[in-house]
Order: C-alpha cells, then structure tokens, then sequence
C-alpha cells in the first residue's frame, strides 16, 4: 500500500486534468458530426487517454532519475519532476513498470476500437505509442521534436482518437479544432523549459531555451499562443469551427497577463511562477470553452 501511495508522485496526479480537457474538443466535434454520444466508448478513450498521459509522466520521470536532472534541476510548483525517485530511490523499477503497463493499457485500448469501428487509425495509433516512449528517451534532444511533441500528442494524436472513437471517422472539424491544444500543450512544456536550462543542458539535452536562450524563446512562445487564438478565429471565419467556438478566446485575459510577464522576467525563474500558473489555466480553460462552443448549434 505504501509503494502504491508513492507511486502516485511519478504520475503526478495534479497535471492528469490535462488530457480530459483536450479529449473534451474530440467529444466536442463528435457531437457536432453525429448529435449523440456513446459515453461507454468515451469513459474508454478516457481511460486511454489517462494512461498514456501517466505512461509519458512515468518514463519521464524513471529517466530523470538515472540521468540525474532531477537532482540538480530549478524544481518549481510546474516543473522538476515530483522528487519522488529521489527520495525514494527502491521505486525506480515500480515506476518504469508503471510506465510500460500504462502504455500497454493505451495500446489495448486502441485496438479495441479499432476492432469495432476499422483499422484506419491504426498509423494514429502507432505514432502516439512511439512518441510516448520515445519523448524523454529520444525527442527531448531534438529541438523542433520537443517543442511540437507535447501538443501533437495532446491535440492532434489525443482529438483525433477520441473523434475516432466515437464515430469511427476522421474529420476535418476535429483536425482544425485539436490544433488549439497543439500550440497551447507545446506552449505548456516549452515554458516549463525555461527553469530547466541549466539541469537539461548538464544531461546532454537540446531545446530552444538551451539554443537560443530564454528571452529568444520568449517570442516563440508568444507565436505558439496566438497561432492556437487564431485558429480559432479562422476556422470561424471560414465556416469549419460553429461560431460560439469563439468562447475559447476569452483566456486571452490571462495571456497577455502571461506574454507580459514572460517579457519583462524571461531570464528570472522565479518571477515567471505566475505566469507559468496562468499558462495551466489556459491550457485547461481554453479546450473545454472551445468544447463548449462546438455543443452549442
């Protein structure tokens, strides 16, 4: 019961919020497609969609620990890692079996509906298996890797297999709308990034808060951040997204309270803690408004 407590530390539960709130814009565009919802099929993406993110948070933190960034990174509320291998060392084999079980899960999951409906979410599929095992293992040294793969997995990978799920198709509502949490999710890790420069740098890693420094990267987050804004509003604009999916944009109070911030306190960590609290709340707020938007006809 005690290993099993302790291993919620390399789940880190708090951030598992994130996924349903991204599944919500795959409900969302399978409603607006079909007008109902077969909830047993969505509890199944969620369990799926739960395990991988728990899957990707355990591998990464069992690689954390035998690299040792854990121990000399910045950790914050947002960032660093749970500190739980650190200070119990014994469950570093419990976590990587988690982490192989949790993927494990995901896979079987996805079969399954596969069976039912077809196999043209097969390749889908494979890329979200390899992108969750191969993030911390490989992506994390390639810069334009890890900036993109957190929110192809989470927008694109997650939106498209819940729309799949539900209707047995791939549509392009569904493609458009997962393109908000694409630049957002990307945008969350990215700056997460920054208080780990220097720890990430030690391990061998390449992102671009290591490449071009943190003020550099400070715009490329604020082009991420209107991009996902701006999907919105074109896909509006051209009739893709229903017009309430406008609900989305309302986070932009705390954006430019973020983009403020991030330019006045890009090489101070501490200062950046608001911010980074505020880029969760965007990152949640906005998919499940957009969600919102497309229920409403």
């Amino acid at each position: 019961m005690k290993t099993c407590k302790y291993l919620l530390g390399p789940m880190r539960p708090p951030f598992l919020v994130l996924g349903p709130a991204c599944m919500l814009v795959g409900l969302g565009s399978a409603y607006l497609q079909t007008g109902h919802i077969n909830w047993l099929y969505f509890v199944l993406a969620l369990i799926a969609g739960v395990s991988a993110h728990i899957s990707v948070n355990a591998f990464n933190e069992y690689s954390d620990y035998k690299t040792g960034v854990d121990d000399r990174t910045q950790r914050t509320p947002f960032s660093g890692g749970s500190g739980t291998l650190q200070a119990h060392p014994e469950l570093a084999k419990s976590t990587l079996a988690m982490a192989v079980i949790t993927l494990a899960m995901t896979g079987l999951i996805g079969l399954y509906f596969m069976y039912v409906w077809n196999w043209t979410a097969l390749p889908i599929g494979i890329i979200g298996l390899v992108l969750l095992y191969a993030y911390t293992a490989w992506i994390v040294y390639q810069p334009v890797l890890c900036l993109i793969a957190p929110g192809l997995g989470f927008g694109p990978l997650m939106v498209l297999s819940t729309h799949f799920a539900l209707t047995g198709t791939f549509s392009w509502l569904a493609l458009i709308a997962s393109l908000v949490p694409f630049f957002l999710v990307s945008n969350l890790l990215f700056l997460n990034q920054f208080p780990d420069v220097e720890a990430d740098r030690s391990a061998g890693r390449k992102h671009f808060p290591i490449l071009l420094g943190r003020t550099t990267s400070a715009y490329i987050y604020i082009a991420f951040l209107i991009a996902a804004y701006m999907v919105v509003v074109v896909g509006v604009f051209f009739r893709v997204l229903p017009p309430f999916s406008l609900l989305a944009l309302l986070t932009i109070v705390f954006s430019v309270q973020i983009v403020r911030n991030l330019l006045a306190n890009s090489e101070n960590v501490p200062a950046l803690i608001p911010a980074m609290g505020q880029n969760v709340i965007v990152n949640l707020l906005t998919p499940v408004l957009l969600a919102i938007g497309l229920f409403i006809r």
